[in-house]
């Protein structure tokens, strides 16, 4: 079967054949493929900047973005039957006996590092034809998110995000105490550091959980994401035209910022504008570049003074692809076009070499398997 791959000793990425994957355990599910989205970390992978073929193999099958639609189940599966859409999830869990995430299904939380994701280390992706996986790690999806499904685990790093955001916030009483019609987040301030794809997302978990939200990026409006970060009821600032400094004085008190970028001197430079009580989530992982020079007793004496946390997430758990899908239906409910919007490019999976090595065009591209 047809298959997108990583060559990392020779250096190359391109088609092949893959062979076909079959049920061999009762809990097995064997799925038909239908998209793989790519994002930053694809485009890191096929410019080799890390990315593990699974042992013994000399390529690793690319993709960890997917949705799939159920073909075969093996005879202990009840969880899913054939014709169901579902969204595998990514990490796999690591074989240490004293790592008590993974014991526990977290694996999202392992401890030893020993765990293995599709897609990008140790175990083969999304972006071929045909795959087979444990019937534990499928997400439903209802047949009315189709057309936007691809994006759940994207969505999964900003409901991962939110979710130990309120845990963090229950130091604050007057936070986390909820009230009858009124949004969790009603009164505070977010700002969303990049208008990728993960930011967009992000975006709309914030403004729908009630955040006056304000997204700020490098380019000058109007473009595509500007216009889409305005139909969502957010405000787009560019750091073109607005200082770190500027971006606080419009928005007053800054409670969260949630990082997209992977830039990590913008990031640490907006730190030292985090509001009283504010919490700052990292979730880009920038490439390895040359020392920055920051004001370290500034960021240090607001994290005390200030009553500040920092903490990064990376992958997700089952809870937050659930709650992904569910917020997918609340955003095409809420924002129709602005969640279609989302997706600008969809290229069969012959053409998927040219688009992962190709200048990233537009916000989100998706490759079509069937």
């Amino acid at each position: 079967m047809k298959a997108v791959a990583v060559f990392p000793a020779g250096r190359q990425v391109r088609l092949i054949d893959h062979p076909e994957p079959v049920i061999a355990s009762p809990t097995d599910v064997r799925l038909r493929m239908l998209e793989v989205g790519v994002c930053g970390t694809d485009r890191e992978i096929v410019t080799f900047q890390y990315g593990t073929p699974p042992a013994g193999s000399p390529y690793l099958v690319i993709g960890h973005e997917s949705l799939a639609e159920v073909v075969e189940v093996g005879a202990a599966v009840t969880r899913v039957k054939p014709g169901d859409l579902a969204v595998p999830m990514v990490r796999r869990p690591c074989a240490d006996p004293t790592c008590v995430a993974c014991r526990t299904g977290r694996q999202d939380f392992c401890t030893s590092g020993r765990f293995t994701e599709r897609g990008i280390s140790g175990a083969h992706g999304f972006m071929t034809e045909f795959v087979v996986d444990d019937e534990r790690y499928m997400n439903l999806v209802p047949r009315t998110l189709r057309d936007v499904a691809v994006l759940t685990e994207p969505l999964t790093i900003a409901e991962k995000a939110i979710a130990q955001v309120w845990q963090v916030q229950q130091r604050l009483p007057w936070v986390t105490q909820p009230q009858p019609g009124v949004a969790p987040a009603h009164g505070l301030r977010a700002v969303v550091l990049g208008a990728g794809p993960v930011g967009l997302l992000g975006a709309m978990v914030l403004v729908n959980a009630g955040f006056t939200t304000t997204v700020y990026s490098r380019a000058s409006g109007p473009h595509d994401k500007a216009g889409l970060v305005g139909m969502i009821g957010a405000t787009y600032l560019a750091a073109e035209d607005h200082t770190l400094a500027q971006l606080a004085a419009a928005v007053g008190n800054i409670d969260l910022v949630y990082e997209a970028t992977g830039a990590s001197r913008v990031a640490f430079e907006l730190m030292e504008v985090l509001g009283t009580n504010g919490v700052f989530v990292f979730t880009g992982v920038p490439g390895r570049k040359g020392p920055v020079e920051l004001d370290t007793d500034l960021i240090m004496r607001n994290l005390v003074l200030k009553n500040q946390v920092v903490f990064g997430t990376v992958n997700a758990g089952r809870d937050a692809y659930e709650r992904a899908i569910a917020d997918l239906a609340a955003f095409v409910a809420r924002w129709p076009g602005a969640v279609r919007r989302l997706i600008t490019g969809r290229d069969p999976i012959a053409d998927a070499p040219g688009v992962l090595v190709g200048a990233p065009a537009g916000i989100k591209s998706v490759i079509t398997i069937a």
